[in-house]
């Protein structure tokens, strides 16, 4: 199985490598850009390999006193989960936002105003002085069809200028392709740099919680028999909530968000569950009513 790419425009690109789904996009000068993505699509080649070396102690908890791993992204995975130590989290929890940091660092260069790693939702920039990147929130992403590009509509929307202090973005909840253990429909996270982005929606995602019966649950291993998680319970299902209970799951995520602000692990913060929402400052968004955003695309 090699990896693959594909041309979407004059700015984008599609690479896929087994589970790595990544589309990089960069504006600026014709020749910098095209060298950039060059630069970039070569690393990318050898990602997988390297990880897959990596995977018995990347499935690991970080606290676990084995030696750590040695490749720079394994590094980088494990550096941003262990400020969240002594709290149960394996290296794991920041593989696809670290992917995305060691890509986009190809495309910090002179003659690149502008560029974004988006790996499957977590996504790494690049913004030089005077350039920003607007970033929507989908509500459903079942209704996003490539075919109807021109006619969507993000439920929120959000702008990240070259002076804030965020390079990453990331989302986390149940319904995502990752296994959670809370019953957020997403977290969304700016941090400083992917990584850190995908650890803390990882843990905040997890903390949105409530005690319910009704709500299903199953040892990650059975969901996912390579699952990091082992036998923890992930949520599989969850049904519709009284509002009092949505809003203390929402509470208790909004409170483990603050907690992370407060350490500098995170920027802002956006919860949601069952059409309720929290946020965390800074953030400039106007969600509508009834946002239940789990998603983000870039322009």
């Amino acid at each position: 199985m090699n990896a693959e790419r594909q041309r979407l425009d004059a700015h984008r690109w599609h690479w896929q490598h087994g589970p790595i789904d990544i589309v990089a996009e960069a504006h600026g000068q014709r020749d910098a850009v095209a060298e950039a993505h060059e630069a970039a699509w070569q690393r990318f080649e050898g990602v997988l390999t390297e990880l897959v070396a990596e995977l018995p102690l990347l499935r690991q908890p970080v606290s676990d006193p084995a030696g750590g791993p040695s490749g720079p992204i394994a590094r980088r995975m494990r550096q941003a989960c262990a400020p969240f130590l002594p709290e149960f989290i394996t290296p794991m929890a920041a593989v696809a936002g670290s992917v995305a940091e060691e890509l986009i660092a190809f495309y910090q260069r002179p003659g690149i105003d502008r560029a974004w790693l988006n790996n499957g939702g977590d996504i790494a920039l690049h913004l030089a002085p005077g350039h920003s990147v607007r970033v929507g929130l989908f509500s459903d992403l079942a209704r996003f069809d490539l075919a109807d590009m021109q006619r969507l509509s993000a439920d929120g929307r959000f702008e990240i200028h070259h002076y804030d202090a965020v390079r990453g973005v990331a989302t986390s909840g149940w319904r995502g392709r990752s296994l959670s253990m809370g019953i957020a429909d997403s977290v969304t996270v700016l941090a400083a740099t992917a990584a850190q982005a995908d650890a803390a929606a990882t843990m905040i995602a997890n903390a949105v919680n409530v005690p319910d019966p009704a709500i299903e649950r199953r040892p990650a291993n059975e969901c996912r028999d390579d699952s990091d998680l082992g036998e923890r319970l992930v949520t599989t299902m969850v049904p519709p909530l009284a509002p009092e209970q949505v809003q203390h799951a929402l509470d208790a995520g909004q409170t483990r968000a603050r907690a992370l602000q407060a350490r500098g692990l995170v920027w802002a913060v956006l919860l949601v569950c069952q059409e309720q929402w929290r946020h965390v400052e800074p953030i400039s968004l106007q969600p509508p009513a009834g946002f239940a955003g789990p998603g983000a695309v870039l322009a």
